[in-house]
């Protein structure tokens, strides 16, 4: 069972995301433009926010990223935001906030397992309950990572 959770890895994680200078022109095809991509990490973030705040109160939570996934959602959700300038600012204040609620968590809180379905261009990656540990640390090593070398 984890003692507690350290939010820095997550930071780093966040700010090198942030950093990234998006490649500039249209994507290959098949791929998400840097809009679109910061648009998921958003609402990726918004569910992992709400996965975690639920735990925190007491409720029952569940993690589903198939929104994240859609595009006319991703689309929408950037154009609300105002484009990539503001999605930045957004995932800024939410990770920071997702830092600060994971930290809050207790030992047997981060050990909690939550239903979670993820997919991934299509495919099913996970249809099974995560630790919130567990789905912190995905977030961490491989989500936030990856979306930033899809940036590049």
């Amino acid at each position: 069972m984890p003692e507690t959770f350290d939010p820095a890895p997550m930071r780093s994680a966040y700010a090198a995301l942030l950093d990234v200078v998006p490649r500039p022109g249209p994507p290959p095809p098949g791929e998400w433009g840097a809009g679109r991509i910061l648009a998921h990490v958003s609402l990726v973030t918004a569910a992992t926010v709400a996965a975690v705040n639920a735990v925190g109160s007491g409720a029952i939570s569940t993690y589903d990223n198939r929104l994240a996934q859609d595009a006319w959602t991703l689309d929408r959700i950037a154009g609300l935001a105002g484009g990539l300038d503001g999605l930045r600012g957004r995932i800024r204040a939410q990770g920071e906030a997702l830092g600060l609620l994971a930290a809050a968590l207790s030992p047997a809180e981060l050990a909690t397992p939550v239903p979670a379905l993820l997919l991934s261009n299509g495919a099913c990656l996970v249809d099974a309950p995560l630790t919130v540990a567990g789905i912190l640390a995905g977030l961490t090593d491989v989500e936030l990572p990856g979306h930033a070398q899809q940036l590049l």
